[in-house]
C-alpha cells in the first residue's frame, strides 16, 4: 500500500491524466468517457489495496478542490447559451430533473422504513446527484449532514448505479429508436448567419490560449468565491454555504470580464476529475454492505423513476430518443457524461446541447437537492 502522501497525491493526478488519455486514444474507452474511466481507476487502485480508504489528500480534494471546480465550472456557464441549445434538448433536460426530483421522493417513501431520520438527507443528496452528477453529491451530501458511513456507502452505490445507467443510455437509443417517430438529428443545423456549422470539438482536448493572467485571475477569483461563500454560510447558517457559492459563481460569471474569460472550463474539468478519482477510491464494494444493500436499491429505484419519466415522457412529447438519453446522462453523470454519449454514438449536433445543459445541471443540482431534502424533512417521512 503508498504510504507517502505525495506519492498518493501524485497516483490520483496520474489516474487523471490517464483517464483523459484513454479517453482520448483509445476509441473502444472513449464510449465511457473520461469521467467513468477516473472512477474506475479510482475503485482498482482502492480494491486493490494499492491506496487506504482515507488520506488528508482525499480530504482536501473532497473539500476545497471539489469547492474550486464547481466555482470554476459555474464561472463558465453562460445561461444565454439555453438559446442554443434548443427546446427540444430543454424538453428533454426538464423531464431529466422532474423525473429525478419525482424518483427521489418515492426512494425515500419505499425505503424511509431503512434509513429512518437519515431518509431526508439522502433523498436531496441523491437528488443533487442525480440532477448534476458527482460533484453535487458532496456538496448537498455535506450540506444536510449525511452520516460518514452513509456518506461512503450511499457515494459507493452511486458511482456503481452511474456506470450502470451510462450503459442503459448508449444502449436504449438502438433498442427504442422504431418507438420514436423523431429521428435523431445527427447532422448539425447551419449556424446564425446563414453559413455551415462546424462540428463541435470535444471540449476536454480543445487546445485553447491561457496566459498566465489568466490563471491567476482565476485561482484568485475562486478562492475569493469560497471565501465569500463561507462568509455568507456563517452570517445565515440555515442557508448552505454552497448555494451561496452557486449563485455567487453564475453573477460573477455573467459579468463583463468573465463572458470572455479562458480557461475556466478547463481548471474545473481538472479539478473535478481529480475528485471522479476519489469518488472511485471510496467506491469499495465493502461500504455499500457495511450500510446495508438498500442504499443500493434506493439509487437503483431514483433511476429507474427517473429513467420512466425521461423515455416515457419524451415519447409523449415527441422527443427523440438520442436527445433524451444525451439529456439523462447531463442530469445523471453530469455534462462529461453527456458528452460521451453523444460522441460514442456519433451525434455532433447533441455535443454542445448536453454539454450547456450538463453545466445548467451543476448549478440546479444544489439548488433542487436542498429543496427535496426540506420537502422530504417537512412532510416527515422517515421520521
Amino acid at each position: 500500500m503508498i504510504q507517502s502522501t505525495l506519492l498518493r497525491a501524485a497516483v490520483i493526478a496520474a489516474a487523471t491524466a490517464l483517464a483523459f488519455w484513454l479517453d482520448h486514444a483509445v476509441p473502444l474507452l472513449s464510449k465511457a468517457g473520461a469521467s467513468l474511466l477516473a472512477l474506475a481507476l479510482g475503485a482498482a487502485l482502492s480494491n486493490a489495496g494499492l491506496v487506504p480508504a482515507a488520506s488528508p489528500v482525499y480530504d482536501a480534494i473532497g473539500g476545497p478542490v471539489t469547492s474550486l471546480a464547481i466555482a470554476w465550472l459555474l464561472l463558465h456557464v453562460n445561461l444565454g447559451d439555453l438559446r442554443r441549445v434548443g427546446p427540444r434538448m430543454m424538453g428533454a433536460f426538464a423531464l431529466a430533473v422532474a423525473g429525478t426530483a419525482l424518483g427521489a421522493l418515492t426512494g425515500a417513501l419505499l425505503f424511509a422504513g431503512f434509513f429512518g431520520e437519515d431518509t431526508w438527507r439522502l433523498a436531496g443528496t441523491l437528488t443533487g446527484t442525480y440532477t448534476g452528477g458527482s460533484v453535487n453529491f458532496v456538496a448537498v451530501g455535506r450540506g444536510v449532514g449525511l452520516p460518514d458511513a452513509l456518506f461512503a456507502g450511499a457515494n459507493a452505490a452511486d458511482a456503481l448505479t452511474t456506470a450502470l445507467w451510462l450503459g442503459a443510455t448508449l444502449l436504449l437509443p438502438v433498442w427504442l429508436a422504431r418507438f420514436y417517430p423523431t429521428p435523431i438529428p445527427v447532422h448539425l443545423e447551419a449556424d446564425a448567419e446563414g453559413g455551415a456549422a462546424e462540428p463541435h470539438p470535444h471540449p476536454f482536448f480543445l487546445r485553447q490560449p491561457i496566459s498566465t493572467l489568466d490563471l491567476a485571475t482565476l485561482v484568485a477569483t475562486g478562492l475569493l468565491l469560497l471565501v465569500a461563500s463561507q462568509g455568507m454560510g456563517r452570517l445565515f447558517p440555515a442557508i448552505p454555504s454552497v448555494l451561496w457559492l452557486t449563485t455567487f459563481a453564475l453573477l460573477v460569471g455573467h459579468t463583463a470580464h468573465f463572458r470572455a474569460e479562458r480557461g475556466a472550463l478547463q481548471l474545473g474539468t481538472l479539478a473535478l476529475h481529480f475528485f471522479f478519482v476519489v469518488i472511485g477510491i471510496h467506491s469499495r464494494i465493502s461500504e455499500i454492505v457495511a450500510v446495508g444493500m438498500e442504499v443500493f436499491y434506493l439509487t437503483l429505484a431514483v433511476v429507474a423513476v427517473h429513467g420512466i419519466v425521461v423515455y416515457g415522457g419524451g415519447r409523449i412529447a415527441r422527443i427523440d430518443v438520442g436527445t433524451l438519453s444525451v439529456a439523462s446522462q447531463a442530469a445523471i453523470g453530469g455534462p462529461s457524461s453527456a458528452l460521451a454519449v453523444a460522441v460514442s454514438r456519433e451525434w455532433p449536433a447533441l455535443v454542445l446541447p448536453g454539454v450547456v445543459v450538463g453545466l445548467l445541471g451543476y448549478a440546479l443540482g444544489n439548488y433542487l437537492g436542498f429543496g427535496v431534502a426540506y420537502l422530504v424533512r417537512a412532510v416527515g417521512i422517515g421520521l
